[in-house]
């Protein structure tokens, strides 16, 4: 792509709305961009990519003073690359601790999902005998529980644990 884009464009091309891309502008985010002879922006090819990693950092949660203060290093050119580097391996570690987090909490609702197959599978067998209140004895989803259920498994019942 040679051309310049319009701001309509530039959202159209990175799936936001032309008042998401202006709050972009208005906070800074972008630097300074070209006009037309009527006024209007005029976004580079460049300004388009800056564009889509601003997003990118957005979308990967970090706050807009931190994306600001990015902009403003990238602006003072090359001398600054060390310390947008540590910005960005900061920022990486604060992603990589909320994914640990969401992997966590992932991994709970599929035992969860697990352990109602099997009660389902359960009641399906016992009919209306099936103890409903036996949901409360599964500790995999409550991690706070102050007394967890036991675990018995078969080298525990042979005396191996």
């Amino acid at each position: 792509m040679s051309k310049s884009l319009t701001i309509g464009q530039v959202a159209t091309a990175i799936g936001v709305s032309a008042h998401t891309r202006r709050y972009s502008d208005q906070a800074g985010l972008l630097g300074s961009i070209g006009r037309s002879g009527g006024g209007h922006r005029l976004y580079s090819p460049a300004d388009l990519d800056w564009l889509q990693f601003v997003m990118r950092l957005k979308a990967t949660g970090m706050p807009i003073a931190a994306i600001q203060a990015f902009s403003e290093l990238r602006a003072r050119g090359a001398s600054t690359y060390g310390a947008r580097r540590a910005m960005l391996a900061e920022h990486r570690g604060e992603v990589l601790s909320r994914l640990a987090d969401l992997q966590a909490n992932l991994a709970a609702i599929t035992d969860k999902i697990a352990w109602y197959e099997a009660q389902e599978n359960l009641a399906v067998r016992h009919d209306d005998r099936f103890p409903t209140h036996e949901q409360e004895k599964d500790s995999s989803w409550n991690t706070h529980s102050t007394s967890p259920a036991p675990v018995t498994t078969a080298m525990s019942k042979a005396g191996k644990n």
